[in-house]
């Protein structure tokens, strides 16, 4: 093997960089929904819940990006 070269990740990082890209996706939703939910019952408006969606999908793609983008 040449120095450059990197390491052979095994099968279990690899499952478990995926499930933590699955955590990703559904967390940000999940959490900025609920937010934006309570949110709606607290003021009575009915906005903030599509856009804690939106916004909790956005920042959730954002930090798989920047965690998994990275160079090997």
């Amino acid at each position: 093997m040449n120095q450059n070269e990197p390491a052979p990740r095994p099968a279990a990082a690899e499952s478990n960089a995926a499930w933590g890209a699955v955590g990703y996706l559904v967390s940000g939703p999940a959490i900025y929904g609920g937010l934006g939910w309570l949110l709606d019952r607290w003021l009575d408006v009915s906005f903030l819940l599509p856009v804690g969606l939106v916004l909790g999908s956005v920042l959730g793609m954002y930090l798989l990006i920047a965690r998994y983008a990275r160079k090997s």
